[in-house]
């Protein structure tokens, strides 16, 4: 299971390279929903969001020789884009396997990252498969999006800084898809504070972590239609699920309207722009705010990564999300 020296670890890689992003407070939120809260922006992060902190973090750990053979990655942007930014600093070569209906402005910057990108249907084909194929044609090394050690450990890193800004919290609320963010950051809050309840938040429609949590064990569901396309995933990795279900209190679910919802409150009151998964912990913390009243509560705001027209599109209702 992922320890917290290996986070330690990861910060030092990551001194530097990766940004100490801000930690944020709205007293407009507060008020509204009588909590404190701390918001971690890592939609200011390179590459707009935490991913990179995984990208970097496994890349870096890779011996020369391995870097030399090149990285191999699959992922729906954001890991994408982190790894492709990744190996790019680091002068090796990245392929990226990425959904068709992946967003352009995602797959516009993992090309532009310099990462050659491989396209593949997600309702129909296996991304993993199509990545096992390229490691074994190229000798390269796979660094999988959150069932990977390296990876957990760089956004881990998000949870140790946000807690060595402001002390103590009640709560912290962390996206999740396939837990590697979450796990990660579980393991740096619960060694630091270990009577913090650490809480993930995925949409509603693609609950595949609720129920596993809830299960005690790891439940597979279809590829998820929501908005928040970062979040689609089937099941948990078996790395993650190891320290979800031994340090997670729980998992909350948000609404696609929900998320819309969180995005308009984070550009009109905050000024900042949110992608739906980025979005995704706020609207979980706004939609079960009874929970949270009267703690100090952190949150992750994990990502940026939007085209414009798709974000004017779901804030002013262009795009219908039911």
């Amino acid at each position: 299971m992922l320890q917290f020296t290996e986070i330690r670890a990861a910060a030092a890689r990551l001194k530097g390279h990766a940004h100490r992003t801000p930690v944020l407070t709205s007293r407009t939120l507060d008020a509204l929903l009588g909590a404190q809260v701390f918001m971690k922006a890592e939609n200011l992060q390179r590459m707009g969001a935490f991913k990179f902190r995984g990208g970097y973090n496994a890349v870096n750990a890779l011996s020369d020789a391995q870097r030399a053979r090149g990285v191999v990655a699959f992922s729906s942007g954001n890991h994408a884009q982190a790894v492709a930014l990744a190996a790019q600093l680091h002068g090796c070569q990245a392929t990226i396997v990425m959904p068709h209906d992946a967003p352009a402005m995602k797959l516009a910057a993992t090309r532009c990252y310099g990462a050659e990108v491989v396209i593949y249907d997600r309702y129909k084909e296996d991304r993993a498969a199509i990545a096992s194929v390229l490691v074994e044609q190229r000798g390269a090394t796979l660094i999988p999006p959150f069932d990977y050690l390296p990876v957990m450990a760089g956004q881990g890193t998000a949870a140790l800084e946000l807690i060595e800004d402001v002390g103590a919290l009640d709560a912290l609320i962390i996206c999740a898809g396939g837990g590697g963010f979450l796990s990660g950051c579980a393991v740096a809050a619960k060694h630091l504070l270990p009577g913090i309840r650490v809480i993930g938040a995925e949409p509603e429609r693609g609950n595949d972590m609720q129920r596993s949590l809830r299960a005690g064990r790891i439940v597979s569901i279809d590829v998820p239609r929501t908005i928040c396309d970062g979040q689609q995933t089937q099941a948990i990795g078996q790395h993650p699920w190891a320290v979800i279900q031994a340090l997670v209190s729980d998992v909350l679910t948000a609404t696609d309207p929900g998320v819309v919802q969180a995005m308009r409150f984070a550009f009109e009151r905050m000024k900042l722009v949110l992608e739906p998964s980025g979005a995704c912990a706020l609207a979980a913390l706004m939609q079960h705010r009874e929970q949270f009243k009267g703690q100090r509560v952190g949150v992750t705001l994990s990502g940026g990564n939007v085209g414009v027209d798709r974000f004017v599109a779901l804030i002013t209702g262009a795009e219908t999300v039911d």
